[in-house]
């Protein structure tokens, strides 16, 4: 058998056997936007207003990994910034109609006000609860978010409040 009908059966048959897995998932995927309300622990402290997205990939009903990206936007001590955060970790859930979850992820952040830019390391443990409205929709009714982030040497410990739309599918 020549190499081109050996990568042609190989595709085929990837191709099908990723067919038939999604045939199979039922609602293992999660996509999630919505607003995001920070308490920006910084000295001295802000609230910032901005939005929270992300994605969760259900191994089984109740455990899943997610990647979530946060954007808040205000003013630090009277400086027009914004803080970024890309994180991603274990969530454990209980899948029913009302749904509560709990996770602990790990990333990095980004800060930029004026003319300073900092990188640094981000983290969240946090909790919510999403409620089942119909079909594949349900509201997420809060998500809390303990963010500790490290930026220019310094800890801030910083809480983080959503609420927006899931979809699943």
């Amino acid at each position: 058998m020549g190499l081109r009908k050996l990568c042609l059966l190989a595709a085929m048959t990837l191709m099908m056997s990723l067919s038939a897995r999604a045939q199979g998932i039922g609602d293992k995927i999660e996509l999630y936007g919505g607003y995001g309300y920070m308490h920006f622990k910084s000295a001295p402290s802000s609230n910032l207003n901005g939005f929270d997205a992300g994605g969760e990939w259900k191994f089984r009903d109740w455990l899943g990994v997610v990647a979530d990206v946060g954007g808040e936007y205000g003013k630090v001590n009277t400086v027009n910034s914004q803080l970024y955060s890309f994180l991603f970790g274990p969530q454990v859930s209980w899948p029913h109609r009302i749904s509560p979850f709990a996770h602990a992820l790990v990333g990095l952040s980004r800060f930029s006000g004026g003319d300073f830019h900092q990188r640094g390391a981000a983290f969240a443990f946090g909790a919510g609860v999403d409620y089942h409205v119909s079909g594949r929709f349900s509201w997420r009714v809060i998500q809390v978010d303990d963010l500790p982030t490290r930026l220019g040497g310094l800890d801030e410990r910083n809480t983080r409040i959503s609420t927006g739309i899931v979809f699943r599918f």
